[in-house]
């Protein structure tokens, strides 16, 4: 195969340089063709090479700067939503892991500002398991 596609490259000039012909017919038309009858000249073809004005190469730069700001407008937005993704992950690990140590059992408390601790009724803790689930079923995948 990487045969195939270096002959096929070392071929490209030789089939880019096929010579052109021209003739005039009895009737008095014009032809070119590849292949040459008798009597025909052979015409020289050079590439075209197109000089684009100012304006149009300053309306070019103006595009190439839209598509460079939009490119990069893009890649923020993609880079933000990753960010938020992750941080929305991590919210509902910790919202998970909340649960799990809920639904494990044991005494839960909290601490007021003296450091003492107030122990949560068994309907404070099915509130906070009923709340926890909510939590989950609404952010979390």
């Amino acid at each position: 195969m990487r045969f195939l596609l270096c002959l096929c490259a070392g071929l490209m000039p030789l089939l880019a340089s096929a010579d052109i012909y021209r003739w005039t017919d009895a009737q008095g038309k014009v032809h070119f063709s590849e292949t040459p009858p008798a009597g025909a000249q052979r015409v020289e073809v050079k590439p075209q090479v197109m000089e684009r004005d100012a304006a149009t190469r300053e309306h070019e730069e103006k595009l190439r700067k839209f598509y460079s700001a939009r490119s990069e407008e893009q890649a923020d937005a993609q880079k933000r939503a990753t960010q938020q993704q992750a941080e929305q992950d991590a919210q509902c690990a910790h919202l998970r892991d909340n649960l799990a140590s809920i639904q494990h059992g044991g005494r839960y408390y909290s601490e007021g500002t003296n450091g003492e601790r107030t122990y949560y009724s068994d309907a404070q803790i099915d509130a906070a398991r009923r709340e926890l689930n909510a939590r989950l079923a609404e952010g979390c995948r």
